[in-house]
């Protein structure tokens, strides 16, 4: 049987803020001779001396420093289990996980998390990025409770809710010293065949994988996150289709230069997604704060 319980380590962290057992008492609406036999019978049952007694005013000693020391972890951790409890019984989740594309950095969501905490700081939030059909994969499995600009129509087989943020225009780019920008006509597949386009690749797992903007046979460099893409185009390391409002201060600035090719990009379709059923106070918040116009263009300006 345990020796230690909550109130015990609460009685030792009393007495050590307030100094004596009288202040201990004072501040849990105790009387000292009840705090004394606690501590009494806590030192005995453990066998050791906890406190250094001299006159009204006491000291913990070293193992008494070392109990309490580790105790205010506990301590800690089940005032944190009892508003969690609270949090439940209130609707607000213990802890939600947000789901994004890697088109979009976590770091955009910033002041919609300063937001948040300040009204469900008890709710953790885990933040969390894939790219392509990776990022429903995510929600499907439960590694991800919302999913925020996710690219594309779902897999089918249901099991989720959608609502649409908005639409992005994409445009082909390459570096200014890349043999493509050189080219006076519209780009057809002829044109590009020969030359390396750079992909991001799909994180699923099981789902079928996703690619975009490549042909068959072409030459390809995969990398792991939209921003390394445009890295590398603006290196001249490849060429390919980026996000219109991701590379506008890269092509003002002449980092980047838009090329018009035959068989453009069509604009693409970004989700709010949730699985069907669950409508816990955290997952509505979110929905409720990413429906406002723009969201989507903000999140990615934010993200370059």
């Amino acid at each position: 049987m345990l020796r230690l319980s909550l109130e015990a380590l609460q009685i030792l962290d009393a007495i050590d803020r307030r100094g004596s057992f009288a202040g201990a008492a004072k501040e849990l609406h105790k009387v000292p001779s009840t705090i004394s036999y606690s501590v009494g019978q806590l030192e005995e049952q453990l066998g050791v001396q906890l406190f250094e007694r001299s006159g009204p005013r006491v000291a913990l000693t070293e193992p008494g420093a070392e109990l309490l020391k580790e105790g205010r972890y506990l301590l800690r951790a089940a005032e944190d289990l009892e508003a969690r409890v609270r949090r439940v019984a209130s609707g607000w989740e213990t802890e939600l996980s947000i789901g994004m594309d890697s088109l979009f950095a976590p770091i955009a969501l910033q002041e919609d998390i300063r937001a948040f905490l300040a009204e469900a700081d008890q709710t953790r939030l885990r933040l969390d990025q894939g790219a392509l059909t990776g990022t429903w994969e995510s929600l499907l499995d439960r590694r991800t409770d919302l999913l925020i600009g996710a690219a594309g129509d779902g897999p089918s087989g249901g099991g989720y809710q959608t609502e649409a943020m908005g639409e992005l225009s994409f445009v082909f780019v390459v570096a200014p010293e890349h043999p493509l920008a050189a080219v006076g006509h519209p780009l057809s597949k002829l044109d590009l065949q020969p030359h390396r386009v750079v992909v991001v690749a799909d994180s699923a797992r099981k789902l079928p994988t996703r690619t975009v903007g490549l042909q068959s046979g072409q030459h390809v460099i995969t990398v792991p996150d939209i921003r390394s893409k445009f890295e590398f185009q603006r290196a001249g390391l490849g060429c390919g289709f980026l996000p219109e409002p991701y590379v506008r201060g890269a092509v003002a600035a002449g980092e980047l230069i838009v090329k018009g090719v035959e068989e453009p990009k069509p604009d693409e379709t970004f989700y709010l997604a949730w699985r069907t059923g669950e409508d816990g106070e955290g997952l509505r918040w979110w929905r409720e704060r990413m429906r406002g116009a723009g969201t989507l263009e903000r999140l990615l300006v934010l993200s370059c």
